[in-house]
């Protein structure tokens, strides 16, 4: 079955804690600190595996998780790096922050790999904190805590050229006369399930993708039948090729359908309405004699400037040429494919999201009170009762805008600070 979209859970590897040891030897008393680093955690990689055409994959696995760094150990030994998680995708897939629906990777074009999460940085071992009046430490650094991200995967195919119009106008006879692709061909609406993709080879001129995209109806933009679901594969498509059935086959106006499919565009993506346009007059092979339907579509859409051409994709008729004025539009055409652009950075917003700490007044006590896994593990390794060890906890408080969140709160010098039992007062 097709997919083109998967909801999925991804989490970097948290870093490594640094370890606290000391040298112990026969003859050698007083080693010194011997705590080695903690190794940094795996990242999340995202890369294009041209192998992949859809999203199905991931309808059976929604969780994709990087190691962990292992933690430092004595004798100055670092811990093992944490190894990645690699994430294969067809080439054009979105990647989206579930919540908020915003971009953070386009996978096509130059972009074949993304590291979308990268691991926490290990933690110092207390070898590293060793100075002339403290050569004992009994403190280290914790790693850095893992991220984790819900995210959507929408495939947007990659084609120059997408074919729209109703269901049974002749848009997948017309795919399997110009390409080597070979869609399912009946007479009954929606046939086309998937999005088809073919290559066009003219000589003398370089060649281009088209897609057939699923037949629209009236109301698809809204989520009335099967064309809303594909709708989105059209958004990278340099230019639109509308299959209209001139003969009229099944009792339906030309001219009324190019308006309607360009309504459902319009509504979908209001930029769709803009695209360059290209009206196809199909089936011509089966216009009864005295009807003109070519004539009044080019009465009705070349003073807009949209070029019509009548064709027979059965018999082949008029085919070439559009092909070829297809390619020479191409060529002229300045503007880039279509490459959606980041707007969610996880590097800098998962760290305001998921702050490893809760800083809240406590009216009833008069305290403010901080709370979170990282402070407590912070507060086992750090030796306050030494100068050195509490400048330190003090530079940990402030690089994770524990500081700053206080103030925010409205501290004030001499006001109370509670940690796990721990009660300290502020001063700046």
């Amino acid at each position: 079955m097709f997919a083109d979209r998967a909801k999925i859970f991804v989490r970097s590897g948290k870093g490594g804690d640094g370890h606290v040891s000391f040298r112990r030897e026969k003859y050698v008393p007083n080693g010194g600190p011997d705590g080695g680093d903690g190794g940094k955690g795996g990242d999340v990689v995202f890369v294009v595996d041209e192998g992949l055409n859809t999203l199905t994959d991931f309808r059976h696995i929604r969780k994709y998780s990087a190691k962990d760094g292992e933690a430092g150990g004595k004798r100055n030994c670092r811990g093992k790096d944490g190894e990645d998680v690699i994430v294969k995708v067809p080439a054009g897939t979105v990647i989206r922050e579930a919540a908020s629906g915003r971009v953070i990777a386009d996978m096509s074009g130059e972009n074949k790999r993304r590291i979308l999460l990268k691991g926490g940085r290990g933690g110092s071992g207390n070898q590293h904190y060793a100075t002339s009046t403290m050569q004992a430490p009994k403190y280290a650094q914790p790693g850095q805590p893992a991220k984790e991200l819900e995210l959507l995967l929408e495939l947007k195919v990659i084609a120059d050229v997408g074919l729209v119009g109703y269901p049974n106008v002749g848009k997948s006879t017309f795919l399997s006369r110009v390409t080597n692709a070979r869609p399912k061909i009946a007479n009954y609406h929606f046939t086309t399930l998937n999005p088809n993709l073919g290559v066009v080879d003219l000589p003398d001129t370089g060649g281009f993708v088209i897609a057939d995209i699923p037949g629209l109806i009236e109301g698809a933009s809204e989520g009335i039948g099967l064309g809303y679901e594909f709708l989105r594969h059209i958004e990278r498509t340099r230019l639109l090729l509308h299959i209209v059935d001139a003969a009229s086959t099944e009792g339906r106006d030309p001219v009324a359908d190019v308006y309607a499919i360009q309504k459902e565009l319009e509504t979908y993506q209001k930029e769709l309405g803009n695209r360059p346009q290209i009206i196809a007059a199909n089936k011509t092979d089966a216009i009864l004699p005295g009807e003109d339907p070519v004539g009044r579509l080019e009465a009705e859409f070349k003073p807009q400037g949209i070029p019509v051409f009548a064709i027979s994709a059965v018999t082949g008729e008029g085919v070439k040429e559009l092909l070829y004025h297809i390619s020479r539009a191409l060529g002229e055409m300045k503007e880039p494919p279509v490459v959606f652009e980041q707007e969610y950075f996880p590097e800098t917003e998962i760290s305001s999201e998921q702050e490893p700490f809760s800083v809240l007044y406590d009216e009833k006590e008069n305290e403010y009170v901080v709370e979170g896994p990282s402070i407590e593990k912070m507060l086992g390794y750090t030796n306050l009762e030494s100068e050195k060890g509490f400048r330190f906890f003090q530079n940990f408080l402030k690089e994770a805008g524990i500081l700053k969140r206080l103030e925010e709160l409205g501290i004030s010098e001499g006001d109370t600070v509670r940690m796990y039992g721990l009660s300290f007062d502020y001063y700046k």
